[in-house]
């Protein structure tokens, strides 16, 4: 449920120390003391869901210039759609396309019939950096053009009527490769003559494509990478024919148009997946030995600075065992690197790094319940732990579009930058890591959720910046957190116009001891002798930190119009949820669904217990592993809530995806006791209070038949749900406007006429 991580609605916890001097003064008075002016403007469904946004915008398509020294961006609040630059040492500011010439070279995306969640979910930026910087590459679904940064002239690299995928340059910038018909291709940047690369992709055998299941649950984003010397691509070839045709049905369409995806159903088969390498002047593949079993996941691939030997990550279909071989390029033998174990299930990472000595690297593992860095030679000997403690690295930062995801290693000095919630759990700050004495040194200081965008070198990064009740902005650092430039400050100066009721944050107990993190955001006019209603708001899957500081858009702002309404809005990470170490998340192991709702009804329990509550006015709502939350309390907590409001749930787990449901709960061949436990659908016959149904026909995630089994089950034991919205053709997100206000509207009125 890769995707639910994006759309999941963020609560926050804590307001930052450096806020307006007003703000701090307000956060400084006791829960319950507070006295607010009327707000001038109360929050709506249309307003908050409508253009512009409230949350603001921020620069898109930002990406880093090859030699470090600028950064460029999509500017589109200029006159015209421009490309900037800032510089990296002084932060000055240029044109480096104007829009003149910028609507000339930029291609149109594909517009998509159904809103994918898989692959197709984000939009890529529509241009790169060549390796050189004299040129960018405009990308577009069905072209590519190249546009020279010296005169401006541009010319066509790749045209024609088939879709272009993963466009990317060689490292030496003599290549554009891409995916086109299954296959993949080379345009050569010089004469613009293109050629296929391999043959004999298809439909059903994929060369350099990715599946569904991969991008979605693995979160890989390209199927082919090139050697560090552009001479070779290795690259996945995906053998679809295994795996079930699953139709998607175009309900609002005249015939009843269907669309299939290829689907791997819980215990059913997988892609079969062997790695390719193939020089670039063309000739036969060489197949890598990745072993005789194919019913297992090659989660992930990375070169080695030899060009002669390609790293890949091998995952058992259980995810129990990660083996990292290195196989040799020229020959296709294979042999085992090490080996990581874990009685319930591996989380993957993007922390496999090669130093360019060529005789270590680095790598990461959960193995001491949190993940931690370790250097190891290319034997696989383990020289040393470089971090240690009851924390996590969460992220390595990035380096933009295009290019693989590794850690951010400036070599020449001596250090690995990478994201943590170390010092504060709720949020996410960027630290620095030094190779000589495994010192660690934050480098952003304002308390909340930094995200970095880190130039090539590691010399400089962009940070987009946001706090509980603080719409992200981005600023420009130098790599030791010394400011260098603001890059967009993304004032929303209608905000102000209305009164936010703060977030709080607080601790509770589990009913063995763990600590969880809760979230309350109670009305502004706040009176401690009223008694308020509950709307409790779930995820509890893991993956996801539901309870976070952070803005999260417009979802929460329909939590600060719930709270004007006079609802308090509550949130709490349940065990299983993500953020909190691997021994907090493995409670779930073969049974989800228990010790979430025993979480949930800690945070219920201790709502209760405060005199301001309501206990008999308590609803749950939730989206995706959230929607079946929400089932699993109506269907199992009877007289606890309300009502509940339940968009795209998973109400049987044999419907959903291998990689996800299998992870955490093994095949449902092996443990059928366990699937059926975990699924509402066996459940129906607890269902206590009103319940709201959402989905969408066009979801190619959690697929409408989980809505259509749970219907069929209620009418079997007569309680059919009066609330329903159906919505044709969307996707798992429910993404358009128009839809996401009607959505929003019912559930709104919902709350309203039962809470």
């Amino acid at each position: 449920m890769a995707p639910n991580r994006r759309n999941s609605s963020v609560l926050v916890c804590a307001l930052l120390p450096l806020m307006l001097a007003m703000a701090l003064a307000v956060a400084a008075v006791p829960p319950g003391t507070l006295a607010h002016p009327q707000p001038s403007k109360s929050l709506t469904v249309e307003r908050i869901y409508s253009a512009p946004s409230l949350s603001g915008y921020l620069l898109e398509g930002m990406e880093w210039s090859p030699d470090a020294k600028r950064i460029s961006f999509l500017d589109r609040r200029a006159t015209g759609l421009e490309i900037g630059t800032i510089d990296a040492a002084t932060g000055e500011r240029k044109v480096l396309v104007n829009s003149e010439v910028l609507t000339q070279v930029l291609q149109p995306e594909r517009k998509q019939a159904i809103q994918s969640t898989g692959l197709g979910r984000v939009l890529p930026d529509n241009y790169r950096w060549s390796p050189s910087g004299n040129s960018l590459l405009f990308i577009g679904s069905t072209s590519l053009v190249l546009l020279d940064l010296k005169t401006m002239a541009s010319k066509p690299l790749v045209s024609g009527d088939a879709d272009i995928e993963d466009p990317q340059f060689s490292p030496d910038g003599k290549w554009v490769s891409y995916v086109r018909d299954f296959n993949l291709w080379l345009a050569n940047v010089a004469t613009g003559a293109s050629k296929s690369l391999t043959t004999g992709g298809s439909q059903e055998i994929l060369k350099g494509q990715l599946d569904w299941l991969y991008p979605e649950e693995l979160e890989l984003g390209s199927a082919y990478w090139w050697s560090p010397d552009s001479s070779k691509i290795a690259y996945y070839e995906m053998d679809e024919r295994p795996v079930g045709r699953y139709p998607l049905v175009d309900m609002s369409s005249s015939i009843g148009a269907i669309e299939y995806e290829r689907f791997p159903q819980a215990g059913e088969a997988n892609p079969i997946v062997r790695v390719g390498v193939v020089s670039v002047d063309g000739g036969e593949t060489k197949w890598m030995d990745t072993g005789t079993n194919t019913d297992v996941y090659l989660a992930r691939l990375v070169w080695l600075r030899d060009s002669r030997r390609v790293a890949v990550e091998r995952l058992n279909r259980a995810q129990t065992r990660l083996d990292l071989l290195f196989c040799d390029t020229s020959t296709g033998t294979s042999e085992t690197i090490l080996t990581d174990t874990d009685k319930y299930w591996i989380n993957l990472s993007d922390d496999l790094y090669f130093f360019s000595d060529q005789l270590h690297f680095l790598w990461s593992s959960e193995r001491t319940g949190f993940r931690h860095y370790y250097l190891y030679d290319l034997a696989g000997r383990q020289l040393d732990q470089l971090t240690s403690g009851d924390w996590g690295v969460t992220g390595t930062g990035g380096f933009g579009p295009g290019t693989d995801s590794h850690p951010v290693v400036d070599e020449a000095h001596g250090w690995v930058y990478f994201l943590s919630n170390r010092d504060d759990v709720l949020g996410t700050q960027i630290y620095r890591l030094s190779l000589k004495d495994k010192s660690i040194t934050r480098v952003t200081r304002e308390n909340g959720a930094h995200e970095a965008l880190f130039a090539p070198d590691g010399s400089a990064f962009a940070d987009t910046y946001s706090n509980a009740m603080t719409p992200p902005r981005q600023d420009l650092y130098r790599a030791d957190g010394s400011p260098v430039a603001v890059i967009d400050t993304n004032p929303v100066a209608e905000l102000g116009e209305y009164e936010l009721p703060r977030v709080e944050f607080l601790q509770l107990a589990a009913n063995d001891g763990t600590k969880l993190c809760a979230s309350m955001i109670r009305p502004a006019d706040f009176d401690p002798s009223h008694k308020y209603p509950v709307l409790v708001y779930v995820y509890g899957g893991p993956g996801v930190q539901q309870v976070r500081d952070q803005w999260d858009r417009s979802d929460h702002l329909w939590f600060e119009m719930m709270a004007q309404n006079g609802y308090i809005v509550f949130s709490l990470d349940n065990r299983g949820s993500y953020q909190r170490g691997h021994a907090f998340e493995t409670p779930i192991y073969h049974h989800f669904g228990k010790v979430e709702l025993a979480d949930q009804l800690t945070g219920v329990k201790y709502l209760k217990s405060l005199p301001y509550v309501d206990g008999s006015r308590i609803g749950i709502a939730g989206w995706s592993y959230g929607g079946t939350m929400t089932l699993v309390a109506m269907f199992n907590a009877p007289g606890v809530f309300k009502a509940g409001v339940s968009v795209a749930p998973v109400t049987d787990w044999r419907l959903y995806d291998t990689a996800y449901t299998e992870r955490y709960m093994g095949r449902p061949q092996d443990d059928p006791e366990g699937y059926e436990d975990s699924s509402p659908v066996n459940h129906v016959a607890g269902l206590q209070g009103k319940l709201l149904l959402v989905h969408s026909t066009g979801d190619d995630n959690v697929h409408f038949a989980n809505t259509a089994e749970l219907l069929n089950d209620l009418i079997r034991v007569g309680k059919y749900p009066t609330n329903l919205m159906i919505f044709p053709g969307r996707g798992h997100g429910i993404n358009d406007l128009p839809a996401r206000i009607e959505l929003y509207k019912e559930i709104t009125e919902f709350v309203k006429n039962n809470l």
